[in-house]
């Protein structure tokens, strides 16, 4: 190997390094929240993405792990079903998504874009950030469940503290700080939990500084399987979104080569395999996307070696120690943010759209989905149960199938400031 050869390599396994660096503080906020194992989530979002790259034949550069849309759903079902059963429902998603690449790749683009309009998926992103706003509320107050675990007044001013540390570099940071704005609200939380005598660090004492991650194998029961196919309907919308997203990065068309098949098969497979191992459901990760915007770094082999990055740490076992020890009130704060952010990034896709809002069948779509999905009602049919975000997004599909008017036929792929050729 030539010193110019390894020079090139090493100058991506350091940036491949930072990618991960970015996407570490949401990566391991799906596994705090929903009581998943960290370093098995930093297992499974490195193994996922070196399957899906292989599937795309390394051509999109993007980091696969954690999915919001699945925090809300995975509470529900480990707390009805039990955490492997609800594993084995969550692979049945990845399979989901086999199935709708399939359904793409015969039926053409124009499927997904006739089935999932704007109007459509800015109103289900729209529901994830208003499901899940509660939880960031109760968890910034001190309260789990129903229990009051930390004293209101103390969990305010570690929340506030976090989130107003992860405002502050959301908006003044430079360069790649302003990318880790989830590090930062953490660690500024902890600094003011541990002077406020919240947090404890004796795990990480106890822990082993090296071994392989604890692995949860699924077991497959009919009711959590017919519970969470429908949920799938949201993370599909974002993965359509993500990759009009890096396309417009990169200037290149990732919708038509390797296509929206290809890309949702390998999202499908990472999901299957990030579940069978215990992790949660895998997604492409926007803020990897900022990023690769960021640092013009379009070589999709970076991510090759952030998922190796992400591998070697997830054998560190004192890292998901300190982890778990982030009190809630930490998590809380950032999440006010981030829940908002969500509902944000949908109210956006409505905008961007040009639709108006007020003609009826726009508004009757918006208005029963947002409605539906954060009204509390759900359909109970013997084992079959579906409500939330799933309920939601069945509800858009269906009435934009259903109800006259407009369609959708092409898609407007958007231009890159700048083309990597």
């Amino acid at each position: 190997m030539d010193q110019t050869t390894y020079c090139f390599r090493l100058k991506d396994a350091i940036i491949g390094a930072q990618m991960l660096l970015v996407a570490f503080g949401a990566l391991v906020l799906v596994p705090l929240l929903t009581g998943l194992d960290s370093n098995v989530a930093l297992f499974t979002a490195g193994i996922g993405t070196l399957l899906f790259q292989i599937i795309t034949k390394g051509q999109v550069p993007v980091f696969l792990a954690s999915s919001f849309a699945f925090i809300a759903p995975i509470n529900y079902g480990v707390q009805t079903w039990g955490l492997t059963a609800a594993l084995g429902g969550m692979i049945a998603v990845g399979f989901f998504y086999m199935l709708l690449s399939f359904v793409i790749k015969v039926r053409g683009v124009g499927f997904i874009v006739n089935l999932l309009p704007p109007i459509v998926t800015g109103s289900v992103i729209a529901v994830i950030g208003l499901i899940l706003a509660p939880t960031g509320m109760k968890m910034a107050m001190g309260i789990a469940g129903t229990e009051q675990v930390i004293p209101q007044s103390t969990a305010l001013i570690i929340s506030m503290s976090s989130l107003a540390a992860t405002v502050l570099v959301t908006i003044l940071g430079r360069g790649i700080l302003r990318l880790l704005p989830i590090i930062v609200g953490i660690v500024a939380g902890c600094i003011v939990s541990a002077f406020m005598g919240v947090l404890d660090l004796s795990p990480v004492a106890k822990a082993e500084w090296f071994g392989l991650p604890n692995f949860t194998f699924p077991t497959f029961e009919l009711a959590p399987i017919l519970y969470f196919v429908p949920v799938a309907l949201a993370p599909a919308i974002e993965h359509f979104g993500d990759v009009l997203a890096i396309s417009s990065v990169t200037g290149k068309n990732f919708i038509e080569k390797p296509g929206v098949s290809r890309t949702m098969l390998g999202d499908g497979l990472a999901t299957s395999l990030a579940c069978l191992f215990g992790g949660p459901p895998n997604t492409t990760y926007s803020e990897v996307t900022g990023a690769v915007a960021l640092t013009r770094s379009f070589n999709p082999a970076i991510m090759t070696w952030a998922a190796i990055t992400a591998i070697l740490l997830s054998c560190v076992g004192k890292l998901g120690a300190v982890l778990s020890c982030v009190p809630m009130p930490v998590m809380g704060g950032i999440m006010i943010l981030l829940f908002g952010s969500i509902l944000v990034v949908g109210l956006n896709t409505l905008v961007q759209s040009r639709e108006n809002l007020m003609e009826t069948r726009n508004l009757v779509i918006v208005a029963m989905v947002i409605i539906f999905g954060i009204g509390g009602i759900s359909v109970n049919i013997g084992d079959f149960h579906l409500g939330g975000i799933g309920l939601a997004a069945i509800i858009g599909v269906v009435l934009n199938l259903v109800l006259p008017g407009k369609k959708y036929h092409h898609i407007d792929m958007p231009h890159a400031a700048q083309k990597n050729d």
